[in-house]
This record gives structure tokens, sequence and C-alpha cells, in this order.
């Protein structure tokens, strides 16, 4: 089972996208169900209606799913396996303050040491909980950190060594009863007993801690991991948000069609492609993420472009005005006429 968990806010970047696309079809190639869960357990972040665009994004691009879900749905799940953990002495309540960490992470910071968590509740005893909701002291779960190294092995990154000081003792539930996006992420993957997690670098961090997570609550499903570098842009920084082209929305302004996004993400670091023009049913017949360098990319917009005009040669007429909610022949061409001199004048004026 193989899964793709946005979150609803903001645009879709194309790092998101790269992240559907891959997941998408590596579950054709293994012939194993690709599910969508929308990860809106940050309510304040969260912007109303993103969760639709995020599907109608993915059905533009063809990417069909087994199921979709919302996070939220799994809330009384994931407070009963923290409240598991919490009985079986593998988490323990926490109430330090936040006033009391920060002071901690200015004591680190000032002796130049890496901050960890000082353990001072380790021994609040867990059949004090009433107590502490009678008397309307908030607290927190915390999981107790790993005794042992975590190891990772990653299709890209290779094993990836993880000291139990990095992992620490981390919130698995908030103050609020709400989990915490690591927990809520471990929990669902096991719940949806997902073998195969395809996403960005930026995740790494987040790994040792949701395997540890899955170890203590006794899931023994092995898991694959391919953790992609992430997309540069021109400048050779990280896109981000605020990059016009990181998003996908954009991109479809930009008149640039779903196959020419899917052929140029699939091109990006992948040194071994049969061709240069393909479809994404043409891909799965060969792509291996093995083969997907370890290093950083760029985005290339005039090599998007280029794409984008030879994607529109070989599509038909009427199939291109599907794209616009039609199904003429004639609305096609006038399209195609249109989006190809897009494609070439704004090429033209990036130079």
């Amino acid at each position: 089972m193989l899964r793709f968990a946005p979150s609803p806010t903001g645009d879709m970047h194309i790092g998101d996208l790269r992240v559907a696309i891959l997941n998408y079809l590596i579950g054709q190639q293994r012939k194993q169900n690709f599910i969508v869960r929308i990860e809106d357990t940050d309510k304040l972040r969260n912007i109303e209606g993103k969760d639709t665009e995020i599907m109608q994004i993915l059905e533009k691009f063809a990417l069909t799913h087994h199921s979709v879900s919302h996070q939220s749905e799994n809330l009384h799940i994931h407070q009963t396996l923290a409240i598991r953990l919490l009985e079986e002495g593998k988490a323990f309540v926490c109430t330090c303050t936040t006033e009391q960490l920060e002071l901690d992470r200015e004591e680190a910071k000032k002796n130049k040491m890496a901050y960890h968590y000082s353990g001072q509740c380790f021994d609040i005893n867990k059949n004090e909980l009433s107590q502490l909701k009678e008397n309307g002291i908030p607290f927190v779960i915390r999981i107790k950190k790993p005794e042992h190294e975590i190891i990772i092995h990653d299709l890209i990154k290779g094993d990836i060594h993880t000291d139990p000081n990095a992992v620490d003792s981390f919130v698995i539930l908030r103050a609020d009863s709400t989990p915490t996006y690591n927990f809520a992420c471990a929990c669902d993957d096991m719940l949806s007993g997902i073998s195969f997690i395809v996403r960005g670098e930026d995740h790494l961090p987040n790994t040792p801690k949701q395997e540890h997570i899955k170890m203590l609550l006794g899931y023994d499903q092995e898991i694959t991991y391919a953790h992609l570098p992430v997309i540069l842009h021109t400048e050779g920084n990280k896109m981000s948000k605020h990059d016009d082209a990181s998003s996908v929305k954009w991109m479809f302004e930009e008149g640039f069609i779903p196959d020419a996004i899917i052929n140029y993400l699939l091109l990006l670091g992948y040194a071994q492609a049969p061709k240069e023009i393909f479809t994404l049913p043409e891909a799965i017949a060969w792509f291996n993420i093995k083969n997907i360098s370890n290093a950083s990319v760029k985005f290339d917009i005039d090599k998007l472009r280029f794409i984008n005009r030879e994607h529109l040669k070989l599509m038909d007429d009427k199939q291109l005005s599907t794209l616009f909610g039609f199904a003429d022949e004639s609305i096609g061409k006038l399209a195609k006429l249109y989006l190809g001199e897009v494609s070439t004048v704004r090429g033209l004026e990036s130079k």
C-alpha cells in the first residue's frame, strides 16, 4: 500500500505533485493500492476548500486512488493509542511549561550543546492523570526515547543511522488532546498497512521518530522508504511556496498541460530515461526509483516549455479540448495554437 498525504494549507507545490505521481506510479508497478490522506490536524493552518482543490488536481493528472480520507477522522484512535503507550510504560505525562522548556533550550544554546528534553517528568505516575485534570494542570504525553539507534534503509539516500538522543522524548499528544504530526502520521500509516513511502527529504528528521512510534506500538510491517531530493529554483536555493513556478495552479495558468508536467517531473534527477518525451503509462514500464540521483535538482522552466510544446504536438485536438471542459476538435485546435505560442514567447522572454 502506498499513500499521498498532503496538507490543505496552501496551493499544491510541484514537489508534492512529484510525490503523488511517484506514489501512483510505484503503486501501478507493484499492483498495490494508492490512497490519499488529507493531513488536516493543524486546524490553525488549514484553508477551507484546499482539500477539494487537491483532489481536483489529482483528477486532472489522472492519478486515480483507491480511497481518500481526512486524518482528523482518526482522532479518537490517535488518542487511544497514545493512552495505550502510557499504560504500557512506553510514554509518560509531562507538565513542563513552555517557559521551562524555553529556558532549557536557551541553556543548551548557551553551552553550545544540542537541546534534549531534561527528563524531569519521567517519574510522574500515570495514575496522577485524574488529579492533574481535576486541578486544571495542563499536560502533554511524551514518548520515551529509543534505547538504540534507529536505522532506516532508503532507496535513494542509502542507510540512515539516527542516535537515540536525536529522536529524544518527543510529544505525541498535546495539552488539547490532539496528536502531533509525527504521531498521527505513524498511526495512520500503521492503520492503513502502508508498506512503501515516497516523500521529500525534508521529512528525513521525521522518519526515525515515526519508526520509533510504530515499533513501540508493535507494528512489524517492513516499510520501504525513498526520500526525494529537494527541487531548487534557478539561483540554487530551495524552491519555496513563494516562487510562482512552485505552484501547480500557476503552471496551469501558464499553459502547461498535465502530460508535460508529469514528463518533466519524472525526468528530474533521472539520468537513465530511455527517451525524453513520454507519458505516465509509458514510464510505468521502465521507471525505477533507485535511478533517481541523491543530489538536489534545479527547476528548468525552459526545459518544461520544450516538453510542453512536444506534448502539444502529440495530443489529439479533441482530447486537448477536454482540459478546458469541452470535447470539440476545433476548440482543441485553437487551444493547441495558443498554448504553443505562449510556451514559445514566454520561453524567449525569459532569456
